[in-house]
């Protein structure tokens, strides 16, 4: 069994996307677990505002040079020189790794040195012994950039060879090693003990992808050489998505920056809501496309244009497909889904409620945040990351500004307040002005998800999108007929169930999804959309051939 896991290869884009998307799944659960725990123990409050602000700057390190440099531009480089030699594609996945990690090292163990510099511009309204113990978390936490730099080297391996039983586990445990912190490391150290069990997860999530890399023939090779020419290639690819990268760490950090400034708990509360939102998005959006970027790269570097398009075009279909019902399902269910996971122990009533509103307001654009990642990655394919990064820095800009002054507009009486206090029902609630920061997140999520797909018809020539437009409308219409299903169950269930406890509020909502879910997937039927078959017959298809 254990061998089965290291050697396992997907066959299909689908059956990979689908193999990701229910690790993912286990892994959000297992995050919704650990934001409960959080929020149960600690509340909305002081004390997890510094744990997640702690987060800020290891984050950053991560997303600019992990997930924006070795992750996306590792595997396009690969390809090319392991098609052309086997070893020396071998010798090539050796620097990097050693190069980054060298690298890694460096950044991170200076940037530990001048942490309480930074932690005043990442929390400036942090009272003094707040960014005392903030700085000391973060120390703790920059380890955690250094071993995620090596464990994505051997990610990109596994992504080349199809291998993504093992990579789709890495995530799961990284959250067990999460939990572990909470529950065992917590009562030991206090905060600390929290970060340790981040640490040990980001350890985790390392080992258990390194035997996968070798059953896939990679050996270590002792090689630093700065001056190799896929290492250049790389670092050249890397500069434009660094910066891209960089901005949606950027926007992190104004975030943060801005909630500390507010009434306590605004950054637990943006944090946990953020988390919820990213359930979907980890499950559908990253998903398909992690799992379409190797064969979009086989295909532009072996010139198959129209295998290219078909990748393409199959995997943005499937995307919409499944996003746009799962955001109208959690903007109807936003009040149920916070009661549910974060209503628990510390975490008031005042703190569910707006929660539930920043959920609501993410909704509006969990859709375009789901088909970001796979548009740049189109890009990326080609290896063009100059355009997606520009977009990506233009969309921060917005963000940045429209944070400012949604934050400032929710602040002062006016219509503007008004409307949100009466469209996310916060009467009662004196301070508001978090909301705007999902606001701000949802309206620059939009406009880089128009740009992408803009500027991409552009890069590709022609392509021809009324199949996905006429697919877009027939999943509007079968949402619409979803929402008026799940509406009219939660108003049918209310009756029968104590609203007050958590099985009659488990129960209503579970009524509510079922029927949604059950209307929609009827209505795509009547409407002759083909998603459904088609997803069924790849997962079927990869274990017939496994049979064989």
């Amino acid at each position: 069994m254990i061998r089965g896991i290291f050697r396992s290869k997907s066959k299909t884009v689908t059956f990979a996307a689908v193999l990701l998307g229910g690790s993912a799944l286990i892994s959000r659960l297992l995050g919704l677990l650990r934001d409960r725990l959080l929020a149960g123990s600690f509340g909305a409050g002081e004390e997890l505002d510094i744990y997640f602000a702690a987060f800020r700057i290891p984050d950053f390190v991560f997303g600019i040079i992990v997930m924006g440099g070795i992750s996306s531009v590792f595997v396009p480089v690969f390809s090319k020189y392991f098609l052309k030699d086997e070893e020396e594609g071998w010798k090539l996945a050796s620097n990097v790794l050693n190069v980054f990690l060298f690298s890694l090292i460096v950044v991170c163990g200076t940037l530990a040195i001048f942490t309480p510099w930074l932690i005043n511009l990442v929390a400036p309204g942090f009272s003094a012994h707040q960014k005392e113990l903030a700085v000391s978390l973060t120390r703790i936490m920059f380890l955690s950039p250094v071993i995620f730099g090596i464990s994505s080297v051997f990610s990109g391996i596994l992504h080349y060879f199809d291998r993504f039983l093992a990579y789709a586990m890495a995530p799961i445990l990284y959250n067990v090693g999460i939990i572990f912190g909470i529950i065992f490391l917590y009562p030991l150290y206090g905060l600390v003990g929290l970060v340790y069990g981040v640490v040990f997860g980001a350890g985790l999530h390392l080992l258990i992808q390194v035997p996968a890399a070798i059953s896939s023939g990679f050996r270590y090779k002792r090689v630093f050489d700065l001056g190799s020419s896929g290492l250049r290639t790389i670092f050249k690819l890397m500069l434009p998505r660094v910066a891209g990268t960089a901005a949606l760490q950027v926007n992190l950090i104004v975030v943060t920056a801005i909630a500390s400034t507010l009434t306590a708990g605004s950054i637990a509360v943006f944090n946990f809501a953020n988390n919820l939102q990213h359930f979907p998005i980890g499950i559908i959006g990253a998903s398909f496309a992690v799992a379409a970027f190797p064969s979009l790269s086989r295909a532009w570097v072996n010139g198959a244009r129209q295998q290219f398009i078909g990748h393409f075009s199959s995997a943005l279909r499937q995307i919409i497909f499944l996003i746009v019902p799962i955001s109208a399902l959690m903007f109807l269910l936003r009040a149920q889904i916070v009661r549910l996971i974060l209503g628990t122990g510390q975490f008031g009533w005042a703190d569910t409620r707006l929660t539930a509103a920043s959920l609501g307001i993410f909704c509006i654009g969990i859709f375009a945040a789901s088909l970001v990642p796979f548009l740049a990655r189109v890009f990326y394919s080609f290896q063009n990351t100059k355009t997606p990064v520009a977009i990506s820095l233009a969309s921060m800009g917005l963000n940045v500004c429209l944070s400012f002054l949604f934050v400032h507009l929710l602040s002062i009486e006016g219509g503007f307040r008004n409307f949100f206090i009466s469209f996310l029902k916060l009467e009662g609630i004196e301070s508001i002005a978090v909301v705007g920061l999902p606001l701000a997140i949802s309206a620059a999520a939009i406009f880089q998800f128009l740009c992408l797909l803009f500027f991409l018809r552009q890069e590709m020539g022609k392509i021809n999108l009324m199949d996905q437009l006429r697919s877009l409308r027939k999943v509007i219409m079968a949402t619409m007929l979803m929402a008026t299903a799940t509406y009219l169950s939660l108003w049918a269930a209310a009756p029968f169930v104590d609203m007050n406890t958590v099985l009659g509020l488990f129960l209503q909502t579970v009524f509510a999804v079922l029927a949604g879910l059950l209307t929609y997937l009827f209505s795509a039927h009547l409407l002759g959309l083909p998603e459904i078959k088609n997803i069924c017959s790849s997962v079927s298809g990869q274990f017939k051939k496994e049979s064989k």
